[in-house]
């Protein structure tokens, strides 16, 4: 019989966090063979009910991964290896767990969110998860935001942040009102109703010195796409605040970012910041990892969905979470 869910809030990590968990039926057999099959990943309901086209082999035609079938029709629930749930849906009841249906022995649920663990709960999926699939290096099937590749860049004037969801509550919103009396930083996004396009979103930030790489919470794993996309690939040195120093640099460069937490003050780091601007040798030490880097981010859900079939085959057999909030804010 498949555990019954129960309450709880899970989700280690800021808005825009990647997680996905996987839990199946604690009678699903151990072999996994992508190798010798086709996968049929099930999404059972799209995130935020914003739908992209499945049409034709998408896995293997735009990622590269054959033998992954990828589905929003519901019908084929009986034969999927893989069934997905975003978490929003099922928080707001917009959705439901299937519970009413028989489930296939070898089927795996798959939990996917967006939310840090102080926006999420977890009642409809507490108990039955028994992998994980996240942002997070030590999930079952680590998703993050973006990954090291190979590169070259250049860099030219002050510090720029691009913020949204502006509250003074935040720790990075404090950061950035102590941090404005020292140096000028320019501020875009919709807080100030100064939203930048997806065309001047890199372009803009290209131009700075330096980008606020500020996450809106603080967990572990959790860097997204404000280091990967905003600072990294417009080539701006960023300023981290977030998880820890060891935590970014098991993730990319050490030597790829300045650290809030490296400073004992903000006028501190701003003094760092005005004497690395000066200095083109220095300031220039922090893309020496372009010459053997790129940096590679993920599209869409399609993509990341389709990866799924990639480690299939690798997931562990019987893996339960019986407390997703334990795991999640440890």
């Amino acid at each position: 019989s498949i555990p019954v869910l129960s309450t709880s809030a899970f989700i280690r990590n800021s808005k825009s966090f990647i997680q996905l968990l996987l839990y199946f039926s604690l009678r699903m057999g151990t072999t996994h063979q992508h190798q010798l099959r086709n996968l049929t990943i099930l999404l059972w309901h799209w995130p935020f009910s914003r739908p992209y086209s499945l049409e034709g082999d998408i896995c293997s035609n735009e990622y590269g991964i054959p033998g992954c079938l990828l589905s929003d029709n519901t019908s084929l629930y009986p034969q999927a290896d893989v069934v997905v749930f975003h978490h929003h849906e099922l928080r707001t009841g917009r959705s439901a767990l299937p519970l009413h249906l028989p489930r296939p022995a070898s089927q795996r649920w798959l939990w996917l969110s967006l939310e840090p663990p102080v926006n999420t709960a977890t009642d409809p999926v507490q108990r039955t998860v028994q992998l994980d699939h996240e942002l997070r290096a030590d999930a079952d099937v680590p998703m993050p935001m973006g990954r090291r590749w190979k590169f070259l860049f250049h860099q030219t004037a002050a510090a720029i942040w691009v913020v949204s969801n502006y509250s003074p509550d935040h720790a990075r919103s404090q950061v950035y009102q102590s941090l404005r009396k020292y140096i000028p930083i320019e501020v875009y996004g919709r807080w100030l109703k100064r939203p930048l396009t997806d065309q001047s979103l890199i372009p803009t930030i290209g131009r700075c010195n330096f980008y606020l790489a500020f996450e809106n919470s603080v967990a572990i794993d959790y860097i997204t796409e404000k280091l990967w996309r905003n600072a990294y690939q417009a080539g701006a040195v960023p300023v981290v605040l977030g998880p820890s120093r060891s935590n970014y640099e098991a993730l990319v460069p050490s030597g790829s970012f300045i650290h809030v937490s490296d400073f004992s003050s903000t006028e501190q780091l701003a003094a760092f910041l005005q004497q690395l601007a000066t200095d083109r040798g220095r300031y220039e030490a922090y893309f020496k990892w372009r010459q053997t880097h790129e940096i590679k981010t993920y599209t869409d859900w399609r993509e990341r969905l389709c990866n799924i079939c990639i480690i299939y085959h690798r997931l562990p057999a019987k893996k339960v979470y019986y407390d997703l909030d334990g795991w999640a804010n440890r």
